[in-house]
C-alpha cells in the first residue's frame, strides 16, 4: 500500500477512542493585536484597559475566538494533524482569557466513523486548571489508502 499520508498526521487507520493530543501557548497583547487586525473585532473589551476595566470582566479579554484557535492548531498540527478537513465545531465560551494567562488547548477522541472518515473530539481550553471553553468537533481524517 502506497503511504500518501503527509507528515505531522494521524491517518484514520490509526485514530483511536481516548487518544488526546494538546499544546500550550501564552496569550499575549500582540497575539490579540494581532487577531484584532486579521478578524476586524475591534471591540474596545479586547484593546482598551479604560474601556475594559468598566465591562463585567474588569479588564481586557482575549478574543474567544483567538482561544478557539488553539483547537484548531491541535486539530490541524497533530490530531489527525495536516490534511485533517474541520467540517464543523460548536464551542461554549465558560470563563474569560485574559492577556498573559497560559491556555492549554486539548482535543480527545470521542467517536470515529472509519467509513466516512469522520472523527468526533471534545475539544477544551483550560487556564489553571479551569475549563475556559469547551465544544466538539468533527472532523474529515486523512487516510493512507486513496479514495
Amino acid at each position: 500500500m502506497l503511504d500518501n499520508a503527509p507528515r505531522g498526521t494521524i491517518c484514520i487507520e490509526d485514530i483511536e477512542i481516548g487518544m488526546v493530543r494538546s499544546l500550550r501557548k501564552v496569550v499575549t497583547d500582540r497575539d490579540i493585536e494581532l487577531f484584532a487586525e486579521v478578524s476586524t473585532d475591534r471591540n474596545p473589551v479586547h484593546l482598551d484597559d479604560a474601556y475594559a476595566q468598566d465591562t463585567i470582566f474588569e479588564g481586557r479579554i482575549s478574543h474567544g475566538m483567538l482561544t478557539a484557535g488553539l483547537v484548531s492548531a491541535v486539530i490541524g498540527e497533530q490530531l489527525p494533524g495536516h490534511g485533517t478537513v474541520y467540517l464543523g465545531q460548536n464551542l461554549k465560551f465558560l470563563a474569560p482569557v485574559r492577556p498573559g494567562d497560559m491556555v492549554l488547548a486539548e482535543v480527545e477522541v470521542i467517536n470515529i466513523d472509519h467509513s466516512k472518515r469522520r472523527v468526533t473530539l471534545d475539544t477544551r481550553c483550560l487556564v489553571n486548571n479551569k475549563k475556559v471553553l469547551i465544544g466538539e468537533a468533527v472532523v474529515l481524517a486523512p487516510s493512507r489508502k486513496f479514495d
